[in-house]
């Protein structure tokens, strides 16, 4: 189930959901001239700088070096992105689930919460393995962050999704309780099943169970005493 659109118009532009999006193409831009200038060694070494170390990072908070270029990478990490593949499918979740956030939020508001869900999201897949020595990197953390306040803000807005049955393929309406659920359950199972198994890469599955945890949190903290995260009435006209 592959989402392409929902049907929940905004009532502002969504300036810092487009402004991650161009921030996390730049990047990625950048990361091309490294491969192409330097090969894939001096590619890996910006990763590795970048990124997020599990090691490194849980090395420089037991030393009590809580404000060091370690803790940062939990930030710089969220804009690096492993391959096209990683980086549009990252993109297409942010640009249809992060504009409605940010309009509940407010511009500062949703940066701030944005960021935040990725460094939580960050530190959910160092808690799993903080002796690993594997650069973890994108915006998935801070997205799914984004899909667990849509959840809880928006369960009922449509969501057009593109189903595969075998070899053939539909595009449906279905609500978004339905598909982010079925996204989350599908995180669930892919930490479970790693658990124990020993990895060398691959997708930090517990960064996205974190994120979507604490964003569904916020969210529902923010709807209990916040009226503005609330909003108003939606028509149903595609957003």
């Amino acid at each position: 189930m592959i989402p392409l659109r929902d049907a929940n118009p905004t009532q502002r532009t969504p300036y810092v959901t487009t402004g991650l999006i161009v921030a996390c193409f730049v990047v990625f831009a950048a990361e091309l001239g490294l491969l192409a200038t330097g090969g894939d060694a001096s590619l890996e070494a910006f990763i590795t700088r970048w990124g997020v170390v599990p090691a490194d990072l849980t090395a420089a908070w037991r030393a009590g070096n809580y404000l060091s270029m370690e803790t940062a990478t939990l930030v710089t990490s969220q804009f690096l992105h492993a391959g096209w593949f990683h980086l549009l499918g990252n993109m297409l979740y942010l640009w249809i689930f992060g504009n409605n956030v940010e309009d509940r939020f407010g511009r500062g508001g949703f940066l701030a919460f944005y960021l935040l869900g990725g460094v939580i999201a960050g530190l959910s897949q160092v808690a799993i393995d903080p002796t690993s020595t594997v650069p973890t990197i994108g915006a998935s953390g801070a997205i799914a962050a984004t899909l667990g306040a849509y959840f809880v803000m928006f369960p009922r807005a449509r969501v057009t999704s593109l189903v595969f049955l075998g070899f053939f393929y539909q595009l449906i309406d279905v609500p978004a309780i339905i598909v982010l659920g079925f996204w989350f359950v599908l995180q669930l199972i892919s930490g479970i099943t790693s658990l124990g198994a020993v990895e060398s890469g691959g997708v930090a599955v517990f960064a996205h169970i974190g994120g979507f945890l604490i964003g569904a949190v916020i969210a529902r903290i923010l709807l209990a005493i916040w009226p503005r995260a609330r909003g108003s009435a939606r028509t149903s006209a595609v957003g």
